[in-house]
């Protein structure tokens, strides 16, 4: 197939533009956003989206998970479309770039291709995929596991926040419950780009990150139950305290990953403390561990390490504990030809690049099980995600999305 010529760029004004008005929507309070999975947040995101595709002659289709799939048509409109795209929903306190980039870098991709009259063979779809996150409703990447068929969709409806509202009836509540059958779309490839949300690249002052694998991760629940008891008054040999496994099982957890370096990372994250009060010693803790490795071996010898310690910490203390997985995805290899794709795309353009291991899960993760995908990075500053103080430059974003364009047009192929 014919390669786009190395003067066909995406317009960088209109990209940086599009990213600041969507940021408008669900401000954070120091600076970032705060447009948590099917909130009323996230559906004026949508409108706003739709409105943009609208505008760019696309033509809007909806799944039952509220994914957004907004095409435009190929020369053959019988030929699987070449998909892009990412998510919209963000952290409680997220940035401006995590997800919004590969969404609205995939519109700039078919505007610009509006801009300059091109037409390719296959048509192209640009995707937002609903509740990347997880924050509210956890897994992350719900839609696109379903869309895979490594989740049971009746199953995520049921799902609840923390304020015991379901899945299922907050995507109806915000009007984004669309009635396509999820998963009947035939995809050719699947390409999506996204900030770094780490320092490799800005430290090496890399342009392009080509993403090669993607890190398998599990996440586990665990409770501790101990026993409440005055912190003033109680023995220390008599105490059964919760709150010190969970101290334990943090420095087990760091430890485990310091062992498997240089690739393998863990710590605990969201924690609870019950009754949480100065003069009593907790009786309960319930928290979350992250493990990550690009090695499936690597990973499952973590996970075991980890119930083994969490069985003789808590025999020590004498506490009772309780672990469930609520979330796994093995570690990921991305298609060859999209990564070449990718890595061509940044050399014809004169981009400096570097292969890259995604320590992040996205929903590219998923998609690669169905079709060929691949990922496109560009730094953040100081490696900083999940954090209302991410930051990207302009530049930063142009290039990947130049990668992007010509990666997207060059598998969708130009006619003519």
């Amino acid at each position: 197939m014919a390669a786009p010529g190395e003067n066909l760029r995406i317009n960088s004004d209109r990209l940086w533009d599009s990213i600041m008005e969507m940021a408008k929507i669900g401000p954070g309070i120091a600076g970032g956003n705060n447009r948590q999975t099917v909130t009323d947040e996230d559906g004026e995101g949508r409108h706003l989206f739709k409105r943009w595709c609208d505008a760019a002659g696309l033509e809007m289709g909806v799944d039952e998970m509220g994914t957004m799939f907004a095409r435009r048509e190929g020369a053959d409109p019988s030929l699987p479309p070449v998909y892009v795209g990412s998510h919209l929903d963000t952290q409680p306190t997220g940035g401006k770039y995590d997800g919004v980039l590969g969404v609205l870098g995939g519109l700039e991709v078919v505007r610009s291709l509006n801009d300059l009259g091109i037409k390719t063979k296959h048509p192209i779809v640009v995707t937002n995929w609903t509740n990347e996150e997880g924050a509210r409703f956890a897994p992350a990447m719900m839609a696109s596991g379903v869309f895979a068929g490594v989740l049971d969709q009746a199953d995520v409806y049921e799902h609840t926040d923390k304020q015991g509202k379901k899945f299922g009836d907050e995507l109806e509540r915000i009007g984004w419950k669309g009635t396509e059958k999820v998963g009947d779309r035939k995809i050719y490839a699947f390409f999506e780009l996204h900030i770094e949300q780490g320092p490799i690249l800005e430290d090496e002052g890399i342009d392009i990150g080509v993403v090669t694998h993607g890190q398998g991760l599990k996440w586990l629940q665990v409770t501790l139950t101990g026993k409440e008891a005055h912190t003033g008054s109680t023995p220390m040999p008599k105490r059964r305290n919760a709150g010190l496994g969970m101290a334990r099982v943090i420095e087990l957890v760091h430890e485990i990953a310091m062992d498997y370096q240089p690739d393998a990372v863990g710590a605990v994250g969201h924690m609870e403390v019950f009754p949480n009060s100065r003069n009593i010693i907790a009786g309960r803790t319930v928290f979350t561990i992250d493990i990550r490795s690009p090695e499936k071996e690597v990973l499952d010898a973590m996970d075991g390490r980890i119930r083994e310690g969490i069985e003789t910490i808590c025999e020590a203390l004498d506490i009772q504990y309780k672990i469930e997985q609520v979330g796994a995805f093995d570690p990921v290899t991305f298609d060859a030809g999209c990564v070449k794709a990718i890595r061509d795309a940044a050399e014809r353009l004169g981009y400096t690049h570097r292969n890259i291991v995604s320590g992040a899960g996205h929903d590219a993760c998923w998609i690669n099980r169905v079709a060929p995908t691949a990922m496109v990075m560009c730094p953040c500053v100081d490696g900083l995600s999940h954090n209302e103080a991410e930051d990207i430059s302009k530049e930063w974003a142009s290039a990947g999305a130049d990668v992007l364009f010509h990666a997207v047009v060059e598998t969708a192929e130009i006619v003519g």
